[in-house]
């Protein structure tokens, strides 16, 4: 079992998300830095609307999918979307999972690619929830 640190500053939240689900469930445990950094791609209206819709489906009763407004559980919620939830598998690999706001731990490991034409950072969408 290994130990990954991951600097998620300027990475777009799908394809990070899609290589974190993938080192949980092969059992290394994940550490994910700057999660208010992390790119959305789109406009700020559509992602925004996108979001807003999730969170309206819980209503007024208990039951309803919870969706923070705090970006590093938003971004840990998107990971669990990944994840083979309905399995014991998945839900161990959801616990080895840890994001904070900030740098927790350094020298992480850059996701660096040619940023979109069109983004928003999750931290802009979460001042906007």
């Amino acid at each position: 079992m290994e130990k990954i640190n991951i600097d998620a500053e300027n990475a777009v939240m799908g394809r990070m998300g899609s290589y974190v689900a993938k080192q949980l469930l092969k059992g290394n445990e994940v550490i994910v830095n700057n999660a208010e950094k992390v790119l959305l791609t789109g406009s700020l209206e559509n992602n925004l609307a996108r979001i807003k819709t999730l969170r309206k489906k819980g209503g007024s009763s208990q039951k309803g999918p919870l969706v923070s407004k705090v970006p590093e559980r938003l971004l840990k919620r998107m990971i669990r979307g990944m994840l083979p939830w309905d399995r014991t598998r998945g839900r161990e690999a959801w616990k080895r999972l840890k994001c904070y706001n900030g740098v927790q731990e350094p020298n992480g490991k850059r996701f660096d690619e040619k940023l979109p034409i069109k983004f928003v950072t999750l931290k802009q969408i979460t001042d906007l929830l």
